[in-house]
């Protein structure tokens, strides 16, 4: 049974504004759309939550010179150190999506077609950027 289900991937700023976010399938994992996300993004530190930790993504971080403030999952066998203070900033991604579901067509996806869906979301993206 396919469901009418979406996720929103987003990255935002030190304001909590939006500065790039993608549409995808709800069953579509967080971290398969990092890359694009970061793709070009010039950044001190890139925080994520768990689901975002994976070697790979980790060093391409790395690699573009910022810091990767990721926790690691409890299962790994080697446990990284990541800056806890830092990582409590992360909360500007929640505060985004908590503001955008003030907006009911993003809250409950009126829109059956993605494109109409992510039109709606940008236009929020730009109502939350001028506020």
């Amino acid at each position: 049974m396919k469901r009418n289900t979406s996720k929103i991937h987003v990255v935002v700023d030190a304001l909590g504004s939006p500065v790039r976010w993608l549409l995808t399938g709800g069953e579509v994992a967080d971290i398969t759309q990092a890359k694009s996300l970061l793709d070009g993004l010039k950044t001190d530190a890139v925080l994520a939550d768990k689901g975002y930790d994976a070697d790979a993504l980790i060093d391409s971080i790395q690699v573009a010179g910022a810091t990767a403030v990721i926790p690691p999952r409890r299962n790994r066998v080697v446990q990284r150190s990541y800056d806890r203070h830092l990582y409590k900033e992360r909360n500007l991604v929640e505060r985004f999506f908590n503001r955008i579901k003030q907006f009911r067509r993003i809250a409950t996806r009126y829109e059956k077609l993605a494109r109409n869906y992510l039109s709606f979301l940008n236009l929020v993206c730009t109502y939350i950027w001028i506020t």
